[in-house]
């Protein structure tokens, strides 16, 4: 019997366990083989973002040592994969070691030389190129030549390597076995519960599009495959029947197939049956057509809580250019914007700073332009990924890049029009733009900062650091200085539970929009800004952390849909729900007090669904009047 471990990490370090989604295909792909499904022994090792090696050496290797153990790279578990496979062979010599995944995928030379305990890079879609492989291995348990097997990269024993020729891609997809009709991935936690933050799934592989900063699974520039209806339809009753609240597609661009539209009648019928799931997150299709404006009101007739992406990255012409972006429809985004308010749905966008051609006044000039419109905005710091065409013409551009600390990420320092000061002062910037914007920690001041104070979005943020950097309080300084020299995710969700958790640094948010920014409304709005304030902080979600006291002035209530947590009654000195519901209507009068008493009302799991913006959102709390 061949024993096989195949091995996922997720990313953050979050409560919840991250669905090990490419694992589960292999290991589907491995027990559903005739000739080899009963001699092999396949075990999932899936590993949340915040564990240690020695906790993972321990898991991995206490109760027995495979035969063969395959990593899913990404950049952030590259390494640690690395050094869990030169222990690996420290227990068994004449193990195999496989790694596939994106990150390293067509990079073999790189990878053999950094971790000669790597043996096969798998160059490719890996379900069926690991099936041979294991084959393989099977036949030759000590040597080491698959050049039969089509899409890997090897090391010969003289130390050559050995690149096979690429693998067709998988065309009928439903012959790759589901990880979930299968039973091959657990649904639930020895507690009977959804045991992940959200269920992955896939209708389709492939992109249409060549952006120089992505390699979209190795499928870019490519026609894009579909798996059945019936199939599709399968997994999402299974996931329902489990009680998953959240589905989040691994699709390019959701939007763009006629089967997406079937997707969601079979999404919808799936939820009036099970009551999940309540939610969809995935990549919407780049160039919004009528069929994505057919799918996003069905969605939300049908109660379904979704973000609808403005996947712009830069608003710069000649950053566009360079990204292979510029003729894109996607650039065309106001009207899509205001008939997303139109219909009363959420929207955010996304931008990278660090691209060549952006500078720091056309960023800022973008980011505000953008804000006036959508101002959720996730701002993502410039990788240069293996594979893709800015690593390709990385001269040209005159990249500066730093490898990740704790990662494998190409960190973009500096380029042709960005200097490294430049790039160190956004990445600050960046910090509390993810916490404030993208996270929504201040989402209903916005516009009326803007509109009456005279602030744009940047402003705003510029000036609640300036405020943190002249502050006395060791609590407010240790939080300013969080601020990373690369502001990526982890450190981001890191900050904003800190803010979630700390009433010290709540407090200071609150006195420095009191202090600062109401003076600058004129004299007739600023009572109103300081109802403003206060209606932002009752509506942000719940911080239930487990274990912890809930925030002064809410308690747990009973509802049809289980625990929920309500406010005490709130008396403000304005209607401000109201009045922000017809803000443009509004704002050109003067305010009129109004005594109003609001309760707000969230339901629990914000504090496990943090780490992620897009399910984050669906925990705003609610204003109810009374």
């Amino acid at each position: 019997m061949l024993t096989v471990d195949i091995v996922q990490q997720g990313a953050w370090d979050m409560p919840l366990d991250s669905m090990p989604l490419a694992a589960g295909y292999l290991k589907a792909s491995l027990d559903a083989d005739v000739d080899i499904g009963g001699e092999v022994d396949v075990r999932i090792r899936n590993f949340r973002g915040g564990v240690g090696l020695p906790d993972m050496a321990r898991e991995l290797f206490g109760e027995r040592v495979p035969n063969v153990i395959a990593f899913s790279v990404l950049g952030w578990n590259y390494r640690n994969f690395a050094t869990l496979a030169e222990t690996f062979k420290q227990f068994n010599p004449h193990g195999l070691v496989v790694f596939g995944g994106n990150h390293v995928a067509n990079q073999g030379e790189r990878v053999f030389r950094e971790y000669p305990q790597v043996d096969v890079v798998v160059n490719g879609e890996g379900e069926f190129t690991f099936r041979d492989l294991i084959e393989y291995r099977l036949s030759n348990p000590r040597e080491l030549n698959p050049v039969t097997t089509g899409g890997i990269s090897f090391r010969t024993e003289d130390g050559v390597v050995h690149t096979t020729p690429d693998r067709e891609r998988i065309d009928n997809l439903d012959i790759v076995p589901s990880p979930f009709l299968t039973g091959t991935l657990p649904m639930l936690d020895a507690a009977g519960n959804f045991r992940y933050d959200v269920a992955l799934m896939e209708t389709n592989r492939g992109c249409p599009y060549k952006c120089s900063f992505c390699y979209w699974g190795g499928a870019v520039g490519q026609r894009m495959r579909s798996f059945s209806r019936e199939r599709i339809a399968e997994e999402l009753d299974y996931f329902a029947f489990h009680g998953a609240p959240t589905i989040v597609l691994c699709d390019s661009n959701f939007g763009l197939l006629e089967s997406d539209e079937e997707f969601t009648e079979d999404l919808i019928k799936t939820r009036e049956r099970y009551g999940y799931p309540r939610a969809l997150e995935t990549s919407w299709a780049k160039n919004k057509s009528t069929r994505f404006h057919r799918i996003v009101r069905e969605l939300k007739a049908h109660g379904f809580k979704s973000s609808f992406t403005l996947a712009l990255q830069t608003l710069s012409d000649e950053a566009l250019g360079d990204m292979q972006r510029k003729n894109m429809k996607v650039n065309k985004w106001e009207e899509l914007v205001d008939w997303l308010r139109d219909e009363d749905l959420d929207c955010y966008a996304e931008l990278i700073w660090g691209a060549p051609g952006e500078t720091v006044e056309s960023f800022f000039e973008g980011y505000d332009q953008l804000a006036a419109k959508v101002s959720r905005i996730a701002i993502y710091p410039m990788l240069l990924l293996p594979n893709t065409s800015y690593v390709e013409s990385r001269e040209l551009h005159g990249f500066v890049t730093i490898r990740g600390e704790d990662d494998d990420f190409e960190y973009v320092l500096a380029n042709r029009s960005s200097t490294l000061a430049e790039n160190l002062e956004m990445q600050r910037f960046m910090f509390w733009a993810r916490i404030m914007g993208e996270n929504q920690f201040l989402r209903c001041t916005w516009d009326p900062a803007r509109q009456l104070a005279g602030m744009t979005q940047s402003e705003v943020i510029k000036s609640m650091m300036a405020a943190a950097a002249a502050s006395s309080d060791p609590i407010v300084s240790e939080f300013h200085d969080m601020a990373p020299v690369i502001a990526e995710s982890p450190v981001i969700a890191a900050g904003l539970r800190r803010l979630c958790s700390q009433p010290v640094l709540q407090e200071f948010v609150r006195s420095w929009w009191r202090e600062v920014v109401v003076p600058r409304f004129p004299a007739a709005w600023q009572a109103f800004a300081v109802d403003l304030y206060e209606y932002e902080h009752w509506s942000r979600p719940v911080y239930d952390q487990p274990g912890g006291e809930l925030s002064a002035g809410w308690s747990v209530m009973e509802t049809a849909d289980g625990p929920a947590f309500a406010s005490a009654p709130v008396e403000f000195d304005y209607p401000v729900k109201e009045m922000l519901a017809n803000w443009e209507t509004v704002r050109t009068a003067q305010p009129v007090r109004q005594p109003t008493t609001y309760v707000f009302e969230a339901i629990p799991g914000y504090h496990d669904h943090l780490d992620n913006h897009e399910t984050a959102a669906h925990y705003i709390a609610q204003a109810r009047l009374v």
